[in-house]
């Protein structure tokens, strides 16, 4: 059965003066999200943006794909951290997400080089990599710690 997830966005005024609110339907963030262009192209302020809710939507994604690949190896995890940085960029194209770099780090008992592999195939296998790959360059780093 397909899931289906589902958010809502609200703007008022223009692009560079104005600001909106995005709401998450499941109800996980119980307040309404401030957004801004300032916030999006500058700084955040206390504010999100899409870039930030796709780069927490990948590292959420590549987590729960790892932690599955290393169970399916045989290596229950303790613990795997996945810090995602969505780069926004003015292009000749105009305004682009240019490259998400992905930084995992894992504390799992087994062979550093087999931790890096099992990452990779996740980071291959997450579908939100699999909804990015082929518009956006995704950088990747692996590495146990412990």
């Amino acid at each position: 059965m397909a899931m289906r997830r589902e958010a809502s966005a609200t703007w008022r005024g223009n692009l560079m003066d104005g600001s909106g609110k995005t709401r998450l339907a499941s109800g996980a963030v119980p307040e309404e999200l401030d957004v801004t262009w300032r916030a999006r192209t500058e700084e955040a302020g206390g504010k999100t943006s899409p870039e930030e809710l796709i780069a927490a939507a990948h590292a959420t994604c590549l987590s729960m794909a790892l932690s599955h690949a290393l169970a399916e190896a045989g290596h229950e995890p303790e613990q795997i951290d996945v810090a995602a940085t969505a780069t926004f960029d003015r292009t000749d194209e105009g305004w682009r997400i240019t490259r998400i770099e992905l930084d995992v780090r894992g504390k799992v008992d087994m062979d550093a080089d087999e931790f890096v592999k099992t990452a990779e195939a996740a980071k291959d296998a997450c579908p939100v990599s699999n909804a990015l790959r082929g518009n956006v360059e995704i950088g990747f780093r692996a590495s146990l710690e412990g």
